[in-house]
């Protein structure tokens, strides 16, 4: 277990941290949630012991490790392979290992009776237990496993690892850490840096992952898939929400409208009694009633409204409409140094048409809409409709910026019908406000000109965009505004984006490109992606055979499968007869720990509807009776998810077991 205590810290007037006070606990699940800003990252750093805070701020029990993911990364690679970098993971384990070993030859030569003989058989005992559960003899099963699943192939085991660029060297730290299994896991933007094939096996991997995680992450599909508590960092506070991200959404706005009805009611209530003090002070008839209502208004505990993210909303500039051919695509090829990325690409977008292009890195999506926009030459024909008004964001845009002019005269001189409101707006968007606005270019980091890059873009009026990543460097909220824009713009779109939440709302269409062949799929990204999973499906269940395998020896083989396939239905059959018989028990609690919840929940409602009454505050003895049952009623509440809690530890040890 790992607690933040009392975590307060202040740059200037801006407070990070404001008596920030939290728990993890062994297998818990938690997404953190905020603006750019609040100090999430740094949060992750406090607590992975990488920024130093107040002795005793942040403790955590002897047995529990920590393992911290960070944005970015600069490691020392040294000539270690990708192979024998991912291994040093093992490199404690493998050198108990190699103890172990040595001191088991070394008792192999002792006489009966050394002296040597006793502190021997502890240290050897002390290393036993000590590898107990390392599987150490399946390092390399474990290795290959994982670079795999993260996108990395056989050949590059041993090439340098010093040799790949800053993303795959971010998946080959992920890969160390995931080696490692520490007890806590913090990762900073994890996805950053995959495509939607690694992205899918890290859920998945992180799913049947046995420790406990908190992540930072502007994947929502990847936030409710892995969580089921939510930390909120805004102004400084920190709130805990039971729930993955789109229920803290939910629950967030329930509190909020709880929190308005009792301001209000309590502001309505403070008014009445100003009044009555007004109209009765100069009356001797009246002065104990007004003493009396003085001092109550002096005792009230005032209900303050919790400040709130200000909204903002955004339009396309408008443009003239396209032709009803907005692209055509013929017999498309391209390659680098003699190997083939793209071959015989052929594709038509209509007017109105939103592409999403999906792959694993390095299959050639960005290289495709560099051919489309132009920037670079294609062998094939890319031909554009009537009418057609391009504009592009690439990966680099940014670099081409001018480091001398502000970012607000950046982004307003590309404008077209905009007044300076307007593109101070769009700005606060992109999570520019104030007098950030008027920074130079030059002092921006990375990720802040690639920002600035996508807003000039986006003001510039075209009917057909192409955008690779443009979600890379937005939070949440800027990537909601700029989806509803996606979804109302009545032009064009070729996306690429491994985000596929943001996506999902506006493409009605999927190109994918495996293996240098590009195929289109109708639809959305979870359509392409169930699609997917069908064909995958039914290639289990039709294997196609190398041609140079006989006719007899292909009706062995499918007899044999047929016949392996009908133990594993009777096997299957058996074990989750076995898990009914261990399960079912733990269901039945955990149902009726449910329903408690939901009863508790419902008459808490009720309870908080009651003490928002502006009228209960006058009535003393309702007050202490309604106040006394809400405190029960929380108690009730809390033991009811701690049987939850112990109910679904319960099914999932045995499921796993099973």
């Amino acid at each position: 277990m790992l607690s933040v205590n009392d975590l307060n810290l202040q740059y200037g007037s801006k407070h990070i941290f404001r008596d920030v006070a939290v728990q993890v606990h062994t297998g818990d699940r938690i997404g953190l949630a905020g603006v750019n800003g609040t100090g999430k990252s740094t949060l992750l750093k406090i607590m992975c012991g990488e920024q130093e805070t107040d002795p005793g701020t942040v403790s955590r029990a002897s047995w529990f490790s920590v393992a911290y993911l960070p944005q970015e990364v600069t490691l020392d690679l040294g000539s270690r392979t990708l192979f024998e970098e991912a291994e040093s993971a093992f490199d404690d384990v493998l050198a108990q290992q190699e103890e172990l070993d040595q001191i088991s030859e070394e008792l192999s030569l002792l006489e009966q009776g050394s002296d040597a003989l006793e502190p021997l058989l502890t240290r050897q005992g002390e290393l036993q237990h000590a590898l107990e559960g390392c599987d150490v003899f399946r390092i390399r099963p474990q290795i290959e496993r994982i670079l795999g699943g993260l996108g990395f192939k056989n050949e590059d085991f041993e090439k340098p690892a010093a040799s790949f660029s800053g993303g795959w060297i971010m998946r080959l730290l992920l890969a160390k850490l995931l080696l490692r299994k520490p007890s806590l896991l913090l990762l900073d933007e994890p996805t950053n840096h995959l495509d939607l094939d690694s992205l899918t096996w890290l859920e998945n991997f992180l799913q049947q992952y046995q420790g406990a995680m908190v992540i930072i992450s502007h994947d929502r599909i990847f936030l409710d898939r892995l969580t089921s508590t939510t930390w909120e960092l805004s102004l400084g506070k920190l709130t805990v929400y039971r729930g993955n991200y789109s229920h803290y959404l939910v629950e967030k706005e329930q509190r909020l409208e709880l929190e308005r009805a009792a301001y209000n009611n309590q502001q309505a209530m403070i008014k009445q009694t100003e009044r009555f003090i007004t109209r009765f002070r100069s009356k001797s008839t009246k002065a104990k009633q007004v003493q009396s209502r003085v001092k109550q208004l002096e005792k009230i505990e005032r209900i303050e409204l919790s400040e709130t993210d200000r909204s903002v909303a955004f339009s396309f500039p408008p443009a003239a409409p396209s032709g009803r051919d907005v692209l055509t695509v013929e017999g498309v090829s391209k390659a680098f140094a003699g190997k083939q990325v793209l071959s015989n690409v052929s594709l038509s977008l209509q007017r109105g048409d939103k592409l999403a292009v999906v792959g694993v890195n390095g299959a050639g999506k960005t290289t495709l809409l560099k051919m489309l926009a132009e920037v670079e030459p294609a062998e094939g024909t890319i031909k554009q409709g009537h009418n057609v008004v391009l504009t592009y964001f690439g990966q680099h845009q940014a670099q081409e910026l001018s480091g001398e002019i502000s970012i607000l005269d950046t982004v307003y001189h590309a404008a077209v019908d905009m007044t300076v409101t307007q593109v101070r707006s769009l700005l606060g968007t992109f999570l520019f406000t104030g007098d950030e606005v008027e920074k130079k270019v030059q002092v921006l980091s990375g990720g802040e000109k690639s920002r600035v890059a996508l807003a000039k873009m986006l003001v510039r009026p075209a009917n057909l965009m192409l955008l690779d990543e443009p979600t890379n460097h937005l939070d949440i909220s800027s990537q909601e505004v700029l989806q509803e824009a996606m979804a109302q713009y009545e032009g064009t779109i070729v996306v690429v984006s491994h985000n596929r939440f943001f996506v999902n709302s506006f493409v009605n269409k999927v190109l994918e490109i495996r293996d240098g062949k590009a195929t289109i799929y109708e639809g959305n990204v979870d359509e392409y992606l169930a699609q997917r999973q069908k064909e995958q499906e039914a290639l289990a269940d039709n294997p196609v055979t190398a041609g140079k395998q006989d006719a007899q020896q292909v009706i062995v083989e499918d007899e044999a499968k047929r016949i392996d396939k009908k133990e594993h239905r009777r096997q299957r059959a058996k074990e989750r007869e076995q898990l009914n018989k261990k399960i079912g028990p733990w269901k039945k609690k955990n149902q009726d720990a449910e329903k408690e919840i939901e009863k508790h929940e419902t008459r808490k409602g009720e309870l908080e509807e009651l003490m928002a009454d502006p009228e209960l505050y006058a009535q003393k003895e309702a007050w202490a009776e309604v106040s006394k049952e809400y405190t029960q009623v929380e108690r009730y509440l809390e033991r009811a998810y701690l049987k939850w809690e112990e109910a679904q530890a319960a099914i999932e040890a045995i499921e796993k077991e099973l």
